[in-house]
């Protein structure tokens, strides 16, 4: 098995955003994937067009969409033209992007993109999952990437693989953080390096899975499921824990970063390892856990992330402290104010709450993003989370 580059899709000179449409005889949910939101990451593409072409309309009860993300970047074999589609699902580039008269490249690319959510969105009542599937730079095992809203965690958990908790902190206008503010179970899957043909493997096996899981798929062939299952136990080397992301290494513009070689996702490094040189000096770990991540690309500016286990016991209380919401407390401690109660945002006052850590508001489950010097807001997921539209899911 090879990556094929995408042979057909850089013959194509228009090709539909739409590359598999699936639908049942039967109502159901609905399972989309984007695959090549970064143009030089073809696995999902392959997959997707290895799994889906197998599966018939009688064998599925809703819908299945394979979505091209970036088609030009993927044509070019490019991560991106001129910006990183991922990294510009903000709420202003979306109020920008609709007072566009002419865009181009990511610009075009994002606006068709949106485009098809929204009638997506306003064509179904149904149950809906986002699937984003990635490629790395570096070697890596496979692992679902989620922001932490708990039907997230409880979809992740049927796959049995690493979950990594997190990183939507650290990165601005993922296109899976839109969908979460939206309220749909959305999660991205990255199945290995680039080049490499497990990639494929890991991608077929993961989507297959997923239509399992969903029921979408009505009746998957158990011999196929177990197979599935038994690649990615192999491939994760029977790691299904869930980490969080600790820390990012933000490369800056014009930064001279180089990764060293031989550095893998999931590698445990000591406080002090020499991982990397910036304009020539060492770049060393403030850390004792795992690296993730590592950048082995010229484009980007993630240099790398460290990740670290999150024991079962502070799942289990965070899981606990949100059925009962919980978090309606957090304002009665000082410095912390609603920013916005219906959409789930507190603003939290630095000079008068810097005593309350990350970890607190996590077990709460909010994220939070810097407003300015002084201020941070926090984002909770679990208040705009559409647990009504899964809760007669099999997994839920």
């Amino acid at each position: 098995m090879q990556i094929s580059l995408n042979k057909d899709i850089k013959s194509m000179s228009k090709p539909n955003r739409v590359f598999h449409h699936i639908r049942g005889k039967e109502p159901g949910a609905t399972i989309v994937f984007f695959a090549g939101i970064h143009g030089n990451e073809f696995a999902g593409v392959d997959a997707l067009n290895s799994i889906l072409s197998e599966i018939h309309e009688d064998e599925i009860a809703g819908e299945i969409i394979g979505v091209y993300g970036n088609i030009k970047a993927l044509k070019e074999n490019k991560r991106f033209i001129d910006k990183d589609l991922n990294r510009v699902w903000t709420s202003k580039h979306l109020k920008d992007l609709k007072d566009e008269n002419n865009p181009k490249n990511e610009r075009l690319e994002q606006k068709d993109l949106f485009r098809f959510i929204e009638g997506l969105l306003a064509s179904t009542d149904q149950p809906i999952y986002f699937i984003d599937l990635h490629t790395t730079s570096s070697k890596s095992l496979p692992f679902i990437t989620i922001n932490d809203a708990m039907i997230n965690r409880k979809f992740s958990s049927c796959f049995d693989i690493p979950v990594v908790l997190g990183i939507e902190e650290y990165l601005e206008g993922p296109l899976l953080s839109y969908l979460n503010t939206l309220g749909y179970v959305s999660l991205g899957f990255e199945s290995g390096q680039h080049l490499d043909p497990e990639a494929i493997a890991n991608c077929e096996a993961f989507v297959f899975l997923a239509l399992g899981y969903t029921g979408i798929l009505k009746q998957p062939k158990q011999s196929k499921v177990q197979h599935y299952q038994n690649l990615l136990r192999s491939a994760t080397k029977d790691i299904n824990s869930t980490f969080e992301v600790v820390y990012k290494y933000h490369i800056k513009p014009d930064e001279d970063f180089k990764m060293l070689n031989g550095f893998v996702s999931f590698q445990f490094v000591k406080k002090g390892t020499h991982l990397a040189n910036s304009n020539g000096e060492a770049i060393r770990s403030d850390y004792s856990a795992k690296l993730f991540m590592p950048l082995y690309q010229k484009t980007g500016n993630d240099g790398f992330f460290i990740i670290r286990h999150i024991p079962k016991f502070f799942l289990k209380l965070s899981g606990f402290l949100r059925s009962i919401k919980a978090d309606q407390l957090l304002t009665y401690l000082p410095g912390i104010t609603w920013y916005n109660k219906t959409e789930g945002v507190l603003k939290a006052n630095l000079t008068v709450a810097r005593f309350l850590t990350k970890s607190i508001f996590h077990l709460f489950g909010y994220r939070n993003k810097q407003l300015d010097q002084t201020h941070l807001l926090l984002y909770n997921r679990e208040r705009v989370a559409r647990k009504a539209m899964y809760k007669n899911e099999k997994w839920y």
